[in-house]
């Protein structure tokens, strides 16, 4: 099995496959293949066997199904590009050892792989809305690729040894790294810090990956460019048949001309 590389903001990861060798991803990963390549959709894989494995796998992330992918030549090659501007890690996973990663954050692994779920925390989502906080679990005896967002940066934490991390930013981790979520401190910090009201725990010993780059951030990055007030966006969409992708687009083309011309009261 050969693996390649290729860019740097949005990279891709190409695999070239020989008879016998076999690639698990998530579903909606696949990015394009060669025609000898087949291609199976399963439950039962990536370590998971039964039914509560599989909707464990799948409170992580993890979906409930998995894709399997294998040459049925000599040769084949399948890619997986990044869904976000960041970076592609591989990981050698040995048997008895773990990582945890954040979630969707698993690209594809060889067979061997295993992929559960490894923590969950509502994080108040019942009194303030959202998803919680959830960690992948990587383990099994195979080779992995996981997609981080943004820029990389890498810690080894010695024992005893504590980084705290906005939990968006926390990429992968070790398994000998102990992890836990805490308030964060203060009264003044949680209601007008802008930084939220959790702060995650990373003790040594064991590398820590983060991520520079959240989907939370990047989303409210693009919100000026998604919904704007006023008429520019209902002007440049068109009729009202274009959908959510001309309210989209309208909104862009309008944020532009909006800066080019400016606004005459």
């Amino acid at each position: 099995m050969k693996t390649r590389l290729v860019g740097t903001t949005l990279p891709v990861l190409e695999i070239g496959l020989e008879q016998g060798d076999r690639i698990i991803s998530e579903p909606g990963r696949f990015s394009w293949m060669t025609r000898n390549i087949t291609l199976q959709t399963t439950a039962r894989t990536a370590g998971v066997s039964s039914f509560l494995g599989v909707i464990g796998r799948a409170l992580s992330g993890g979906g409930i199904f998995m894709n399997e992918y294998q040459t049925s030549g000599p040769q084949g090659m399948v890619a997986f590009a990044a869904k976000v501007p960041g970076s592609i890690v591989e990981v050698q996973v040995n048997a008895g050892q773990t990582y945890f990663i954040h979630r969707h954050g698993f690209l594809c692994g060889t067979e061997g792989v295993e992929l559960t779920i490894g923590f969950q925390r509502s994080l108040g989502a019942g009194i303030f809305g959202g998803d919680g906080f959830v960690l992948e679990k990587l383990s099994g005896n195979a080779r992995a690729w996981v997609e981080l967002g943004g820029e990389v940066v890498t810690y080894t934490l010695a024992p005893g040894e504590t980084l705290q991390v906005h939990p968006g930013h926390i990429g992968m981790f070790e398994g000998t790294v102990n992890f836990d979520i805490a308030l964060l401190p203060g009264l003044k910090n949680k209601l007008f810090g802008g930084d939220g009201l959790f702060v995650a725990n990373l003790t040594g010993p064991g590398q820590v990956w983060l991520q520079t780059l959240t989907m939370p951030n990047l989303a409210h990055a693009l919100e000026p460019y998604l919904a704007r007030e006023g008429g520019n966006t209902s002007v440049i969409s068109g009729d009202s048949g274009a959908g959510i992708g001309g309210a989209i687009a309208g909104g862009v083309i309008g944020s532009v001309l909006g800066g080019l011309f400016g606004k005459n009261d």
